[in-house]
Formats: C-alpha cells, sequence, structure tokens
C-alpha cells in the first residue's frame, strides 16, 4: 500500500499563489508516476499534472499550462504543485495520486486539500 498527503491549500485572492504538497509513504518503490488532480464543487474530477519520480515525463492540462508547475523529489518522496496566477475557476479539492508501474490507472489517492480563490 501507498500512503499520500496533501498539504498546501487554502484561501488566496485572485492572481495569488500557492504550493501544494503530496508526501508519499509505504510502498513507493512500486510507484512511477505521480499527478495532480483537482474537483471543482458539482464537477467531475479533472487531471491537473503529472510527473514521473525520476522527473521526466512532466505533462499539464490545457487549463493550467504555464501558470503551474509539478515538481518532485524523488529522495523526500514528496511532489510539489506551485500554483500561480490563480483564477477563481481554479478553486476546487486538490488530490494527489500514485500510479502502480503495473498499473493503467491511479491506484493510490490522498484525501485531498481545499484550494479557495477569492474574485
Amino acid at each position: 500500500q501507498v500512503q499520500l498527503v496533501e498539504s498546501g491549500g487554502g484561501l488566496v485572492q485572485a492572481g495569488g499563489s500557492l504550493r501544494l504538497s503530496c508526501v508519499a509513504s509505504g510502498r513507493t518503490l512500486s510507484t512511477d508516476l505521480m499527478g495532480w488532480f483537482r474537483q471543482a464543487p458539482g464537477k467531475e474530477r479533472a487531471f491537473v499534472a503529472h510527473i514521473r519520480w525520476s522527473g521526466d515525463s512532466i505533462y499539464y492540462s490545457d487549463s493550467v499550462k504555464g501558470r503551474f508547475t509539478i515538481s518532485g523529489d524523488n529522495a523526500k518522496k514528496t511532489v510539489y504543485l506551485q500554483m500561480n496566477s490563480l483564477k477563481p475557476e481554479d478553486t476546487a479539492v486538490y488530490y494527489c495520486a500514485a500510479k502502480r508501474i503495473t498499473a493503467i490507472k491511479y491506484d493510490y489517492w490522498g484525501q485531498g486539500t481545499q484550494v479557495t480563490v477569492s474574485p
């Protein structure tokens, strides 16, 4: 099993910044891809960004490209999401997820952290 714990959410004004962290523990060596997702009220969960523990294979959704930056510290088993130029439409619960090397989909999910962007 892999446990994921997110932190760093909060309330920020539009145009502001936040940095989310996700610490992975447990059988992390079985995982290779780490992702961030978000779910706004009344909407389905949506992909935000992903990165491999090796640091490559970085990909962003179009809605955050150029504003958000994903990074990882393999030694600390921590993944970050730096969010700049935040907009009210970025308001959502943000989830960290991990995919096992042998899996097709993300296997493990954190509990989520709330990000609220005020106008």
